[in-house]
């Protein structure tokens, strides 16, 4: 088994976070600086934005506009509507990054890893051959090769598409 390793995170997850008003992808879902907030897409009940603090480049979430801490509050519509909007996603991100596969997937609670606990969001992680390196061991390095605005520029263009 492959294992992704991000210890550059550390910092993010152990650093104190401002407060807000209210939760980060609630602001960001009522916000429409789309291209400030990176969000790539906007469907009915969720949206997708990429990962200011990516593990690889292109790691996406998508949010539903709901706030809630688990899949539980959820009406069927909107579970089938975060599905449909990751699938797009990731075939979006087929068409733009070609990567060999995807870390999929959704951490409830602050033990799984969940850095916003009380908005759920599903991280889509295109992966590559060989994508883990030496600079995140040696030099507490992330190598991300393309700035967020391009690459959001892109997918929002795919994604655009019928």
């Amino acid at each position: 088994m492959d294992s992704l390793h991000a210890p550059w995170r550390i910092e993010y997850i152990l650093a104190p976070k401002p407060s807000l008003p209210g939760s980060l992808f609630a602001l960001i879902a009522q916000s429409n600086d789309d291209e400030a907030n990176y969000v790539i897409a906007r469907d009915r009940t969720c949206y997708a934005l990429l990962n200011t603090y990516p593990y690889t480049g292109g790691h996406l979430m998508i949010v539903p506009y709901k706030q809630t801490p688990d899949l539980n509050d959820l009406t069927d519509e909107e579970m089938t509507d975060l599905l449909k909007l990751t699938r797009r996603c990731q075939n979006a991100l087929c068409k733009v990054m070609n990567p060999d596969g995807f870390n999929i997937g959704i951490n409830l609670g602050k033990t799984a890893g969940a850095g916003i606990l009380e908005h759920l969001h599903i991280h889509v992680v295109p992966r590559w051959l060989g994508d883990t390196n030496f600079m995140p061991v040696l030099a507490n390095t992330s190598v991300v090769p393309q700035a967020l605005r391009e690459l959001a520029a892109q997918l929002r263009t795919v994604l655009a598409q019928p």
